[in-house]
């Protein structure tokens, strides 16, 4: 079966990697390797392309896809954040660009049957990596009812989270929830109607996009990747982020805002003391988001964000030249 995916502000992303021949791009979330082929043709003859994915799908269609470039690239099936350690195995001590695009595929949606959608009764699974142990099915039928209110709150940002989690509960206690349509028949009964009526979105759309973030640890691995992948970034290297809702893009601009910023002693000094050190240059102030043609092509565009930052030269030279910051 075809792995189904159009890749999100594919032309942009390969821009503010600054792209060239020679250069060695780290695609961190290959999908249908829409990206992986834009970078390619711009590195080529002599650049390298890692491709990395922890969906074993991803990178088997991968090698078909990109199979004429075989000689350029390595594909690696693993968890992005283990990017320094790939990077050890294949002897590249540095690399010019790293991509992350963190947005579900369509073959995810479609095609995958582990039920990352509620519209179509499948089993609870959602795991990105099936070699992995926790399915949505272990957290729906074996957590406190305080941890689900906590996963549907925090991650979902679910209003109904407590009722939610109460009525999982009372049915888990008859019979074990399996599927999805099991879910999303206690959600919707659980979400009043007069709020479900008034919303834009389906009952179930927070809870189970709570439960794929729990099931993948999604929040917990983008922050130590973020701390990780600078220190594998060459001078001047590019690093690129695409995400799909607020939380993860909070997680980015505040991590990017920190690794950028030339001073943390607080704001009544009226000289900077601190050790701190930036390691980042802000690319683009603002986030740069998909084109309205691009949005009418890709609804699934809608919500894409993508942030881009570049590694400093030499930090400490960057921290001499501000002199000290001044906080008058």
């Amino acid at each position: 079966m075809p792995y189904r995916h159009v890749s999100v502000l594919r032309n942009e992303a390969v821009s503010m990697l600054n792209c060239a021949p020679g250069k060695i791009i780290v695609d961190c979330t290959l999908g249908g390797s829409g990206h992986a082929a834009a970078i390619l043709e711009k590195i080529l003859p002599d650049g390298v392309l890692l491709g990395i994915d922890q969906d074993v799908q991803a990178v088997e269609n991968a090698r078909q896809v990109l199979r004429a470039h075989s000689s350029n690239i390595y594909l690696v099936h693993d968890n992005f954040v283990n990017l320094p350690s790939i990077l050890s195995r294949i002897d590249i001590g540095a690399v010019d660009g790293i991509l992350l695009d963190l947005g579900l595929s369509l073959y995810h949606i479609k095609d995958s049957g582990r039920g990352f959608t509620f519209g179509d009764d499948q089993p609870l699974d959602m795991r990105m990596n099936t070699n992995e142990a926790v399915t949505a099915a272990a957290i729906v039928n074996e957590s406190e009812p305080e941890v689900l209110e906590t996963i549907f709150r925090e991650y979902g940002e679910e209003r109904w989270a407590r009722r939610i989690a109460a009525k999982i509960v009372e049915r888990r206690r008859r019979n074990e929830i399996v599927t999805t349509g099991e879910l999303v028949d206690i959600i919707t009964d659980a979400v009043p109607k007069a709020s479900a009526a008034k919303s834009r979105i389906h009952p179930a759309t927070r809870v189970f996009m709570a439960l794929r973030i729990a099931v993948n640890r999604e929040l917990e691995v983008l922050e130590t990747f973020l701390d990780r992948a600078v220190d594998v970034l060459s001078p001047h290297g590019r690093i690129c982020i695409i995400s799909f809702h607020s939380l993860e893009d909070r997680i980015v601009k505040h991590r990017f805002r920190d690794m950028s910023q030339q001073c943390k002693c607080p704001k009544d000094f009226p000289i900077c003391v601190c050790t701190h050190k930036p390691k980042l240059k802000l690319v683009s102030r603002k986030p740069v988001r998909p084109s309205e043609e691009e949005v009418k092509s890709n609804p699934m565009s809608r919500s894409a964000v993508m942030r881009v930052a570049e590694k400093l030269a030499d930090a400490d030279t960057a921290k001499q030249k501000s002199g000290g910051v001044s906080h008058e």
